[in-house]
This record gives structure tokens, sequence and C-alpha cells, in this order.
């Protein structure tokens, strides 16, 4: 695939749809968390009360199997952002960047979850920490 590069005008046009994205990806990995513990949970108790008997169908291949699909469903997701172009750095809280070319450089902007546009970029070596404002901003 090809290496794609914003303008910071064009990051801040698909922000919207990216938030849109993320947010659906966030309430399906808290659902999946929330489906994965309770699995444990429920496995822990069926242990402790009475060993598998042979040849019994297992109890928990529904769950296991719908944690399947929220896995394969999330995986999706993150591709989506991949073929936008962008890179999706953390789910929670959301971080995103662009890649960019800035006075020649290749750099990345980016968005953390909270700020209402992408005003900052940094390199792609030294990452959120040397996050800097764009010109202009």
């Amino acid at each position: 695939m090809e290496k794609r590069g914003f303008t910071p005008d064009e990051a801040n046009a698909l922000l919207p749809q990216l938030k849109e994205d993320l947010l659906q990806l966030q309430e399906l990995t808290k659902r999946f968390e929330e489906q994965y513990s309770d699995l444990q949970k429920r496995k822990a108790l069926h242990k402790q009360a009475a060993a598998p008997a042979g040849g019994a169908q297992d109890p928990f291949f529904e769950r296991e199997g719908r944690l399947e699909f929220l896995k394969m469903e999330a995986e999706m997701l993150i591709e989506n952002f991949t073929r936008k172009g962008v890179l999706l750095k953390m789910i929670n809280p959301g971080l995103i960047d662009f890649p960019a070319v800035l006075d020649g450089e290749e750099v990345l902007i980016c968005w953390k979850e909270g700020e209402p546009r992408a005003s900052h970029y940094h390199g792609w070596h030294n990452g959120f920490a040397g996050r800097k404002p764009l010109p202009g901003e």
C-alpha cells in the first residue's frame, strides 16, 4: 500500500469520520473485555464446581464463539483506519497519527481524543512526547 500524506486541513476534514470509527471501536472493545472477563469467571467457577464429564458438550463454546466474532469485528475496524491511510496508535484514549510532510520533513500530524482538532505533529521516531504545535496553531 502506498503511503499517503495529509495536509493539516485534510487530516481535520477526515477527523469527524475517524472519531465515529474510534467510538465504535471503543464500544466494541469494551464489550469484548466485559464478555471476556465474564467468561473467565464462569470458567473458574465451572472448574471448581465439577470435573468435566467425558463427552459432555463444551458449556463455553457459544460464548467463545461470540468473543471470536467480536475480535474479528474489531480487527476489521482497525484495518479501516489503515485503509484510510492513518495510524491508529491507541484505542483508549484514542490517538491517531496522519503521515505528512512539513518543511520537507516526513512527520506525523497527531490527534489525541479530547482535542478539538489535529493541531500538533511529531517526528516518526520521537513519538507523542515530542509533539509540537503545527505552524500557525
